[in-house]
């Protein structure tokens, strides 16, 4: 259902640009619709959120939004009073110039923490506000560009149900590992769809999708994923509605994993045979956020005991090793590793590791004969990361 060329939104206008928050790329944008949006949102669970998410709640309250401002290279995390005020006050310059209420308007900010946004070149930027806003693809795609971080491209996905568009915007590289979505996600939509079926919807779809993804074990300070809903089509089909929010959803979130800092492969990680829903979505993440276990498929190493040990990581529930299976890779490809295979050389370990070097690997776990399964999403573990991150402010 997700469309190969983009798709723009009737009644909604995108920006994006550089003002020089930091460097001369893209650090500057912004969303905004003709009128007023019925909207929702899920952010960090984080206990210490940026002030943006603070206004963002704040802002969200009645359901309502127009617009939304966004800054790239400094996350505006723990600035106390003073960081509040300038998400505020970038607020309300983004009302001022395009004429709407300052409650209309949903900051975000992603990049360093702990650095106050330099307002002086923010309240600049915001000058000319009014004539940035266009309503081509190429807006949007300078958008996508101005949240991007650590982020090597853009990630956009759109689709059509019915009459309506639905184009979703998100980014994300590093410190993913969610309790709630761990990156930005911005959803804009002609569906006419109330800000209560919103909010329902919102959060089952980033439980299925944003709160699957891992790249390093870091939750953000600065989630944020927020749909807003411009009505102009008319109203759809709400279970159908959901299906194709939920498919984007998966898919911005596989693309926030394979470009993880660093990454050279996507893993994708079922979990099945598990006592309970918490068993197995524990265990995932267990798997899928374990140093070792990215690092050996970096290497392409077919170190299935390092499984075998995040599994046991799991201190609730215990687990049967006779009942362990492992396979990697999918179809008619499918190798499997037990616990009968006590000696290292048995088994088909040469050509597990073969599975291992693709760029996009496949692993089920199946714990015992329980009912209950999920699936999650992650990467490998590179010396880029380390790069990437050791000198991220320098």
């Amino acid at each position: 259902m997700i469309e190969e060329r983009i798709q723009i939104v009737p009644g909604f206008s995108w920006f994006g640009k550089n003002i020089g928050i930091k460097d001369k790329t893209p650090d500057f944008g912004g969303i905004l619709s003709d009128i007023p949006c019925q909207a929702a949102g899920v952010f960090t669970k984080n206990t210490i959120p940026g002030a943006p998410v603070i206004i963002g709640k704040e802002h969200l309250r009645n359901g309502l939004l127009q617009a939304v401002i966004v800054n790239s290279k400094n996350a505006n995390v723990a600035t106390m009073r003073g960081g509040i005020d300038d998400s505020k006050r970038i607020c309300s310059l983004v009302a001022e110039s395009c004429d709407i209420e300052t409650e209309m308007v949903l900051p975000s900010s992603t990049g360093v923490i702990g650095r106050r946004l330099p307002m002086e070149i923010i309240i600049e930027g915001c000058k000319t506000l009014k004539q940035d806003f266009g309503k081509t693809k190429q807006h949007i795609e300078d958008f996508s560009r101005s949240i991007m971080t650590t982020d090597t491209r853009p990630k956009i996905a759109s689709a059509r149900i019915g009459k309506a568009t639905i184009l979703g915007i998100a980014k994300g590289s590093g410190m993913i590992e969610p309790n709630m979505a761990t990156m930005l996600c911005y959803f804009m939509t002609d569906a006419d769809i109330s800000s209560k079926q919103l909010q329902e919807i919102l959060e089952r779809v980033v439980n299925q999708s944003f709160n699957r993804i891992s790249v390093d074990t870091d939750t953000s300070t600065s989630d944020t994923v927020v749909i807003l809903s411009n009505g102009l089509a008319g109203g759809v089909d709400i279970a159908e509605f959901e299906i194709v929010l939920t498919e984007m959803s998966i898919y911005l979130a596989k693309e926030i994993a394979r470009d993880g800092e660093g990454a050279t492969k996507l893993i994708e990680l079922i979990v099945s045979g598990a006592q309970t829903e918490e068993q197995a979505l524990l265990t995932a993440k267990s798997v899928i956020n374990s140093p070792l276990v990215k690092t050996a498929i970096y290497g392409a190493d077919p170190n299935w005991g390092r499984f075998v040990m995040a599994i046991g990581k799991v201190f609730q529930y215990s687990v049967n090793v006779n009942d362990l299976k492992i396979f990697f890779g999918e179809g008619v490809n499918r190798l499997m590793i037990q616990a009968e295979m006590l000696n290292r050389d048995e088994g088909p370990l040469d050509e597990i590791s073969a599975l291992l070097t693709k760029n996009e690997v496949h692993i089920e776990i199946v714990l015992g004969h329980g009912l209950y399964s999920t699936k999650v999403w992650g990467c490998d573990l590179t010396e880029g990361y380390i790069r990437v991150n050791a000198h991220y402010t320098t």
